[in-house]
């Protein structure tokens, strides 16, 4: 048995698992946001500013955020094992893929949370 070590999960099954949750998770929240877009008659800052003041809302807002970079990385891994066969350009793209993951979800706690 071949074992990765940059793979997100134990196995195979368990990153397919991830990334279906995740994906139910980002589906979730753009049909709840589409809704509130849609069914809300004067969208102004205001109104933005209330929906995200919500400690419940930045808590949905930063699963998605990172439900979005597991996925991400999940199937960016995938690919890069699949299409990349040098193995220093896989590396150096997954390294990449890592750190872009790893900024988006901080810089995503810093404007929910303002820190």
């Amino acid at each position: 048995m071949v074992n990765s070590v940059t793979s997100l999960g134990r196995s195979g099954l368990h990153d397919w698992m991830i990334q279906r949750v995740s994906a139910v998770i980002l589906a979730v929240y753009v049909i709840y946001l589409s809704i509130f877009v849609f069914s809300t008659p004067h969208l102004q800052y205001s109104v933005w500013q209330a929906l995200f003041a919500q400690t419940s809302f930045k808590i949905f807002s930063f699963l998605a955020i990172a439900s979005l970079c597991f996925h991400a990385w999940i199937g960016l891994w995938i690919i890069s094992t699949d299409y990349l066969k040098p193995m220093a350009i896989r590396m150096v793209f997954q390294v990449l893929v890592i750190i872009s993951c790893f900024a988006f979800l901080l810089w995503g706690a810093q404007i929910l949370w303002s820190l």
